[in-house]
């Protein structure tokens, strides 16, 4: 079987997704608007990238006028289409991505949601709407990652829309020893997020200075892994609230390196305004961190609030700062929802299904059209 993969070659969740199904005997062929940054397609057998040449740059305004300049390609398109002979296009991504997939002509398509393509594109205008209701029309199939957003796409399109969590390799993210870059009586709460405004690095850092205040005692820090257009005012901010000395902002997080620095912390927080599925979350659940997550998107489907994770408002850093306190203050406690969050990431969350029940569907429309 071919399956020809519509997205962003250089996302980690592309390069995840082409990897775990060419493990499954799949041909994966890739087709993206950008350069590869690199060649890492050429390290996995039944994978390659069907569009060498792409655009000179690999990150595109969000604007339609550019996504209708990002049609330029489709001759590209059609005619990788025509020399990978796919048994199904799936298109990552409903809106620019969705759109070339529409006008290639192909099917069966299959059009996996991510997130800003059905939460933020449709509401900036009229015709992004009617783009957006065009192209999940046009799917055979459509795949979301969390309940929440299989609730907001229904708004778009009456077809039926089935939910495969982005899952995690478990083998991989586990608790293991690492040599921290800590003190051993060190309490780390810790985040591995983009420094953008929807993700609301602010609220946990003023989470964090709220229970350094009312813990004097303890030797707490905070650990925010990521990079961003905010990180100069969150800088700043740990500055004004004087934390500065307690605070270590590492920058951009190889994805190799990810499980290291989740071995690092004892805490783990995110809490953003927007998360479609939380997939920083589910990797820090599968390495038995307790989480604290606020209460939007897809993340109170992925933690148990008091079982796996707490969950709490978003934008209250002091609701926050009760639940980070409670982790803090209690080992036990922290080392108990640890263990449940790994749990619940092995049985509800596990990649390996994930990927098979991607696979099944694949298999079972070769059937339905054969």
């Amino acid at each position: 079987m071919k399956i020809l993969l519509l997205g962003d070659i250089n996302s980690i969740h592309i390069k995840k997704w082409a990897a775990a199904l060419a493990g499954s005997g799949i041909e994966i062929g890739i087709f993206g608007l950008g350069k590869a940054t690199e060649e890492w397609y050429q390290d996995i057998e039944y994978v390659s990238n069907c569009n060498e040449a792409g655009f000179s740059k690999s990150i595109f305004d969000s604007s339609l006028i550019s996504k209708i300049n990002y049609l330029n390609l489709l001759p590209k398109l059609k005619k990788a289409i025509k020399s990978f002979q796919p048994d199904i296009v799936h298109v990552h991504y409903a809106s620019s991505y969705g759109l070339l997939g529409k006008l290639s002509g192909f099917h069966p398509i299959f059009v996996s949601v991510w997130g800003s393509d059905v939460y933020v594109f449709p509401n900036k205008g009229k015709l992004q709407n009617i783009v957006l209701k065009s192209n999940l029309k046009n799917a055979d199939k459509i795949f979301s990652t969390s309940r929440d957003m299989k609730k907001e796409t229904e708004k778009y399109t009456d077809k039926d829309i089935k939910v495969i969590p982005f899952g995690i390799d478990i083998e991989n993210f586990k608790h293991m020893s690492v040599e921290r870059e800590f003190a051993q009586e060190d309490i780390v709460l810790g985040t591995i997020k983009s420094l953008e405004k929807e993700y609301a690095i602010d609220v946990l850092i003023k989470a964090f200075s709220i229970v350094c205040d009312r813990n004097p005692q303890l030797q707490l820090k905070l650990m925010i892994c990521g990079e961003g257009s905010l990180r100069n005012d969150l800088e700043a901010l740990c500055n004004k609230l004087g934390i500065v000395d307690r605070t270590t902002f590492t920058g951009l997080v190889a994805h190799d390196e990810v499980p290291r620095y989740l071995n690092m912390i004892d805490v783990f927080g995110c809490l953003s305004d927007n998360e479609s599925f939380g997939v920083a979350v589910a990797e820090a659940m599968a390495c038995e961190l307790p989480v604290v997550v606020s209460d939007v998107g897809g993340l109170p489907e992925l933690v148990e609030n008091g079982r796996s994770g707490s969950v709490v408002p978003p934008q209250s850093p002091v609701l926050a700062a009760d639940a980070i306190e409670i982790f803090v203050l209690h080992p036990l406690v922290r080392e108990k929802i640890g263990h449940n969050a790994r749990l619940r990431i092995k049985t509800k969350f596990n990649w390996a299904n994930n990927v098979q029940d991607t696979v099944n569907s694949y298999l079972s429309n070769a059937r339905s059209t054969s």
